[in-house]
């Protein structure tokens, strides 16, 4: 059951960072900035304090778990937003310069 506590953790917390990583991409983008993140800040904070209520069933055993998904969870967003964003700045150096330096010498 603990085991199941802390699968249902981690995937909340993947939804809540993933969806907030997401909401960050496009609503920089958007002219509705405050609307992308108001919306998507009462949908994750509803998701995550609902599922988590469903998920621990009240016991703090179940909740230890839970949350050791969750914040798990949220390391692993931030390693995959940095090899995200590692692959967009290799793809914009010029293939003929050296370790990124794009000055002619």
């Amino acid at each position: 059951m603990l085991a199941m506590a802390l699968l249902g953790g981690g995937i909340l917390g993947g939804l809540f960072f993933g969806g907030l990583w997401w909401t960050v991409q496009k609503g920089l983008q958007s002219a509705h900035t405050g609307a992308w993140f108001l919306t998507s800040s009462v949908l994750r904070i509803s998701l995550a304090v609902v599922g988590i209520y469903f998920i621990t069933f009240g016991g703090w055993p179940r909740l230890l778990a839970c949350l050791t998904g969750f914040i798990s969870a949220r390391f692993l967003i931030i390693w995959l937003a940095q090899q995200h964003s590692r692959q967009i700045n290799n793809s914009t150096i010029d293939p003929g310069s050296r370790d990124g330096d794009n000055n002619a010498t």
